[in-house]
């Protein structure tokens, strides 16, 4: 048992680390429905390490983030500025456009790099069993100022989230307001793609908030709701990664979509003998 805390430690914090801010972030992409836009984030970021990679640049090194940052804030001016009062298209539309488009540029240049297809491969699988501290301890300290960013400006951030007619009417800068979102937003994908791939970054914004909607509507409860999601899918994801040689990434996506369905079929019957 020592031996599998020892091995499993680290990944298992970098999952808290993640779970800590992606809970609350994903309560918001399901108020604006939104869903992918973690998806589009993650992808522009990855082509911008991709555009680096070919450059030269090793996905490793902190020029690569740069590269990464600077493709974010791309995509965080493309979605603030496409959201209208009046949409006629619907922004999850420009969202997955944005996505097809990030994803197809980032083969092409993958196509022209040596290793290109396990690059991809890497991106989306992520490496969190090999996570080191210092990456855990940088990660950390930028969720917790990113967090203290939108506690501090919450009142902002919640209005628009959950209701945007009433931001309007309020005479918000709207468009400044989702900036800001989309940027800090992309930041943390940045850095937590890097550790942790797409596939589980998205599955730990959207499953633990999902799972929370189902069972209450204050944002307070669905925190702690969408935190205990997802660290009980992180440490039975870990362990049979371990015990089992399976990746770790996908073991935990497994077990996150195991608890919503189990979630939503304990609402189902909580639904019908309270009916």
């Amino acid at each position: 048992m020592s031996e599998i805390i020892k091995f499993m430690a680290a990944p298992f914090v970098a999952c808290l680390a993640i779970v800590s801010i992606h809970a609350y972030l994903g309560i918001h992409v399901l108020k604006r429905e939104i869903i992918f836009v973690d998806l589009a984030l993650a992808q522009i970021a990855a082509l911008g390490t991709t555009v680096g990679f070919i450059l030269g640049v090793h996905p490793e090194n902190n020029w690569s983030y740069l590269f990464s940052f600077g493709f974010v804030l791309f995509g965080a001016a493309i979605f603030s500025l496409t959201r209208m009062r009046e949409q006629r298209i619907p922004q999850e539309a420009i969202i997955g456009i944005t996505y097809a488009v990030a994803t197809a540029a980032a083969i092409l240049v993958a196509d022209r790099a040596p290793g290109g297809a396990e690059h991809i491969k890497e991106i989306l699988t992520g490496a969190i069993l090999w996570v080191n501290w210092p990456t855990i301890l940088r990660i950390i300290v930028v969720y917790l100022i990113i967090g203290g960013f939108h506690y501090l400006f919450r009142d902002k951030f919640l209005l628009i989230s959950e209701n945007y007619q009433k931001a309007v009417e309020q005479k918000i800068a709207i468009g400044w307001w989702d900036f800001l979102f989309y940027i800090t937003f992309g930041i943390v994908i940045v850095l937590s793609v890097r550790v942790a791939g797409i596939l589980l970054v998205f599955s730990f914004l959207v499953v633990p908030a999902a799972i929370s909607s189902l069972f209450s509507n204050s944002w307070g409860t669905k925190l702690i709701i969408g935190w205990i999601a997802g660290m009980l899918g992180s440490v039975l994801g870990l362990y049979v990664s371990y015990t089992y040689d399976f990746p770790s990434g996908p073991a935990i996506v497994c077990f996150l979509g195991l608890f919503l369905i189990l979630a939503g079929m304990f609402k189902k019957a909580l639904t019908v003998k309270t009916g």
